[in-house]
């Protein structure tokens, strides 16, 4: 039995819950019925036997990790029978007949009958739309018309769909094509990139592998010698054909090494490692991509007020972004594994890639995915990063007693191992301690203290991995409570009971972002132009930031006051790929631009629990509790 698109989506929630789920909230995420879960537990078990992958018990279902990471391992095909598997199967058996096959024989080897064949052909020509193909029948013979070309740029997604969701591994496009040389010749090419002076992008390069899977399957089978080259290859293409002849022993015909190496260079590198960036700029760079990218990033930085003056960064994304339009212009889009995980956990960022996407994408007249804008964000959060670390340094005393010096090797050793963590502004090395006089976030004493406090950690004059730990952990816990110290006040001052709604189901999500922002345009809060703006926002990219949490809002701050209007529903609804309980339409005011950033990500951080969603959901049955639980989760 093959697993349907429902079966798999559950055991992907499961996935990334690590406790017991109830049938009923894995229900209402997949908006079905609780039976209906049971069909699909039983679809996963047939699927993957004979690995259990889904416990059960009294508390409901939940994933079994060994089993689960043994099932990759093993990589279980999918049902030869399953409507995807037949398809893929079906453009392969095309693909190679260049005489093309006759339906009823096609049907007798698969021991499928006459009409799924015929079904399968019907499905096989919706797919074959715009791909540059398309079938001939004569009789009972089906042939694909194309040129080779085609063929490849369509087996290519065809594979990377049937094989697995998310990242492409390189293991199986060994199993598919027979391809054993594939390993080295990927180490050869990140050295050969390497030495050229190239960024890599590891998500990529099996991207390109795949294509070089393709063609060398194909050539292989292809008795006519390569055509000559009538134009200079790149030094790219080149150099692919010295590495495929190696590993493969096969030469490609001019215009093949020509797209592999436009692959390569629009995927997987950019050029200028280990160079300053005017020097990238002067040989690499577009002047007219680095003046678009210049103005966008501008402003990105005044629209929500944060630090992109930097030339080594807009150097760097300017590289990525010719690359980004290249593929959107030729509709060849590269997929991000880590998509989910940055709009999650990081949806500021994202936004900001949302916001500079936005504005490549009028600009270019292009259509950019969610992949490419999580690549984007990438870099946004790379450069962040780097530029926040300081701000959140977390100050300490360190309280070590002089002999000989110990105390210096105690100070080098924390600043050594603790340095992205913690500031050291005083060290006190008499025994004598004014203890009231030690102003800091944390205190780190290898002598008993006067006072006790989370903020005080007793460690060992010779540090040790657990001492290393526990700063760490307090830390964390300091930096944690300064950011909700900052902003819990201000967020629930932009919440209003006229705002509230429970069990409010729109039949769409645009339906909802109108319904919400005309109650917000009533109260005189935004305008019309915002209700646009938001829609706008939502087309551009789903703003269901966690499994059970919709933000919509515009991209520009002209709310007349920073307002959100909250819906929780016990039964969730379906927003883009997602299916959510809260939906929290928020208008920023262009006075509130100092704390978007703080306001919008700590709102998404407390809806990333997903036992504090079900019980913030539970327990708001109107909004003054529905203000005490949220204040409860932002505070605890």
């Amino acid at each position: 039995m093959a697993m349907t698109d429902k079966a798999t989506r559950m055991l992907e929630y499961l996935a990334h819950t690590p406790a017991w789920v109830t049938a009923a909230e894995i229900a209402d995420h997949l908006g079905v019925t609780p039976r209906s879960v049971r069909s699909y537990v039983t679809q996963v078990k047939t699927s993957t036997h004979p690995f259990t992958v889904i416990e059960s018990g009294p508390e409901g279902y939940r994933l079994n990790r060994r089993a689960y990471d043994r099932l990759g391992e093993a990589r279980v095909p999918p049902a030869p029978d399953a409507p995807a598997a037949r398809l893929y199967r079906l453009v392969r058996q095309l693909t190679d007949a260049t005489d093309g096959l006759d339906v009823y024989e096609l049907a007798a080897s698969s021991f499928v009958s006459d009409s799924t064949v015929e079904t399968d052909l019907t499905r096989l020509r919706a797919l074959l739309s715009d791909s540059g193909l398309g079938l001939s029948r004569h009789g009972s013979v089906v042939t694909l018309d194309g040129s080779e070309t085609d063929r490849r740029r369509l087996l290519s997604p065809m594979f990377r769909a049937e094989g697995s969701r998310g990242l492409l591994e390189l293991e199986a496009i060994h199993a598919e094509f027979a391809s054993e040389s594939l390993g080295a010749f990927k180490t050869d090419l990140l050295t050969m990139l390497d030495t050229e002076g190239y960024f890599v992008n590891e998500f990529g390069t099996t991207a390109l592998l795949l294509h070089v899977a393709i063609a060398v399957d194909r050539v292989a089978r292809r008795e006519t010698p390569p055509a000559d080259r009538t134009t200079p290859a790149t030094p790219l293409a080149e150099q692919l054909g010295v590495l495929l002849q190696r590993h493969f022993r096969v030469d490609l015909d001019p215009q093949d090494l020509d797209f592999l190496a436009q692959l390569l260079a629009t995927r997987v590198v950019t050029p200028g490692q280990d160079q300053p960036a005017q020097r990238v700029a002067a040989n690499y760079v577009r002047p007219r991509d680095l003046a678009i990218v210049q103005r966008i990033v501008a402003q990105a930085s005044a629209e929500y007020l944060v630090d992109l003056n930097d030339e080594g960064f807009i150097v760097r994304l300017t590289l990525h972004v010719r690359n980004l339009i290249d593929r959107a212009q030729d509709r060849s889009y590269s997929r991000n594994p880590l998509t989910r995980s940055i709009k999650t956990a990081y949806p500021m960022t994202y936004e900001l890639a949302v916001y500079i996407a936005s504005a490549l994408q009028a600009q270019e007249q292009i259509e950019i995915t969610d992949d490419e804008i999580a690549y984007i964000a990438m870099h946004v959060g790379a450069h962040l990063e780097l530029q926040g670390r300081r701000e959140e340094l977390v100050t300490c005393v360190i309280v070590c007693p002089n002999y000989y010096d110990v105390h210096l090797r105690l100070v080098e050793r924390i600043e050594r191992l603790l340095g992205t963590d913690l500031e050291v502004s005083a060290v006190v090395t008499r025994s004598d301690v004014d203890w009231s006089t030690l102003h800091a976030d944390l205190v780190l004493t290898t002598i008993d203290p006067k006072l006790h406090g989370d903020g005080v950690i007793v460690i060992k004059p010779f540090l040790t991995a657990a001492d290393v730990d526990r700063i760490r952990l307090a830390a964390s816990r300091v930096r944690r409570l300064r950011r909700r110290a900052q902003i819990t006040g201000d967020l629930l001052k932009f919440f209003d009971a006229r705002l509230f709604l429970r069990n409010f189901s729109p039949s769409s999500e645009l339906a909802m972002i109108h319904a919400l922002g005309e109650r917000m345009q009533r109260l005189g809060l935004i305008d019309a132009a915002y209700i646009d703006g938001a829609i706008d926002r939502e087309r551009m990219s789903s703003t269901a930031f966690t499994d059970h949490l919709a933000v919509p809002h515009a991209m520009a701050m002209t709310a007349r006051q920073t307002s959100i209007a909250i819906v929780i529903n016990d039964a969730a609804m379906d927003w883009g790929d997602s299916r959510v309980n809260v939906v929290a339409f928020i208008a920023f005011s262009a006075a509130g631009r100092a704390s978007f950033q703080a306001v919008f990500d700590q709102f998404v951080e407390v809806f990333a629990d997903r036992a504090d969603v079900q019980r913030l959901i539970k327990r708001s049955i109107d909004f003054d509790s529905f203000i005490g639980e949220l204040a409860h989760l932002m505070d605890q």
